[in-house]
């Protein structure tokens, strides 16, 4: 950044939009979090707002969107790509259960021995 007036003006207004547009996606958030969905869809519906968010912070107020260094980039692929693991990792671990009614096998041990004692 070279210090222009005209310069600083441009970035001052593109900070200026990008607040104003977290802060609509506040109110966004906000507002989905009253929305009568089952939570799965709830969920997606948060994660795409703070994915937007997010991506807003970092490529404006971090500068990511101007940067040009290709060990940056790689750096954030990788990222992507270790949280889409560690997201997808217990839905994996999960996946072969679900819908198969699971008991504890000392889940009624409390009753069972509050029984014995009286």
């Amino acid at each position: 950044m070279s210090g222009s007036a005209e310069e600083v003006r441009k970035h001052i207004a593109t900070y200026k939009k990008v607040a104003g547009a977290l802060g609509v996606f506040t109110i966004v958030t906000v507002l989905a979090s009253y929305l009568n969905v089952p939570i799965p869809l709830g969920i997606t519906i948060a994660l795409v707002i703070a994915l937007t968010k997010g991506s807003l912070v970092a490529s404006f107020f971090m500068h990511l969107s101007e940067e040009r260094s290709k060990a940056i980039i790689w750096t954030l692929g990788l990222t992507v790509v270790f949280w889409f693991v560690l997201m997808l990792l217990p839905l994996f671990t999960m996946s072969d259960h679900i819908g198969v009614h699971k008991t504890l096998p000392n889940a009624n041990a409390a009753t069972e021995h509050a029984e014995e004692a009286h």
